[in-house]
């Protein structure tokens, strides 16, 4: 749906791979996230907007600001209502310290949008890896597991050598000098010798939310025999 300023909307998608669009709202100016909260109230009902600056929501006209839940942490707001809940957890969320929660809780809000209910699991770092083996066990029974690092990036590929989980890596920015901004955590999780893992961007807990999000959607359409396991 196309609209001023060249913005058209993907309404659609949620039809074609099982989650609708979300909004990342970090280099839109304050009008163009105002026409599209507008204009997605009025069609689809619902939108999640990422990377929104509490001080680009607070500049929002109050009728949009009055209908969105804004959290300043995960610097997300949701617009309607939030997918229903089912179930227990299916997704562990686990982190190497403090220093990444903003990204831990972008991936827990994208997740609670679309229904899916989590496990923080946080500062279990392998510097000091007794805490993690003291989790390992809670963190195996999930099917999914985000992992949450930054510095040297460990924690994913230890992670994946123990647990069965689907596991996902996401580098962030944080470190010192050589860290650079994420990206020696992105190489070493790129490099990791931990069969299977996979991995998404520096510090896009968004996109190892929507990951999670298609594993578990084709692992409920498998076990309800819509799709074959195999050809």
């Amino acid at each position: 749906m196309s609209g001023a300023g060249g913005i058209v909307l993907d309404d659609a998608r949620a039809g074609r791979i099982g989650f609708d669009e979300a909004i990342l709202c970090e280099q839109k100016t304050v009008p163009q996230i105002a026409e599209i909260a507008s204009r997605s109230r009025d069609t689809v009902g619902r939108r999640l907007f990422t990377r929104l600056s509490a001080e680009k929501f607070a500049a929002l006209p109050p009728d949009l600001c009055g209908a969105m839940i804004y959290d300043a942490q995960s610097r997300t707001a949701v617009l309607g209502a939030t997918a229903p809940g089912a179930g227990p957890p299916r997704v562990a969320i686990v982190s190497a310290g403090s220093s990444d929660a903003n990204v831990v809780a972008e991936a827990q809000a994208t997740l609670a949008y679309f229904g899916q209910s989590t496990q923080k699991i946080e500062d279990v770092g392998v510097a000091g890896i007794w805490r993690l083996l003291e989790r390992v066990d809670e963190i195996a029974s999930m099917p999914v597991v985000i992992a949450v690092a930054g510095m040297d990036a460990a924690l994913p590929t230890v992670l994946a050598g123990l647990v069965p989980s689907f596991v996902i890596g996401v580098p962030t920015s944080t470190g010192y000098g050589a860290a650079r901004g994420g990206e020696t955590a992105l190489s070493a999780m790129l490099a990791s010798c931990g069969p299977g893992l996979t991995v998404v961007n520096i510090d896009n807990g968004y996109g190892a939310a929507c990951a999670a999000m298609r594993f578990l959607r084709m692992a409920d359409r498998v076990r309800q025999a819509e799709v074959p396991l195999f050809s």
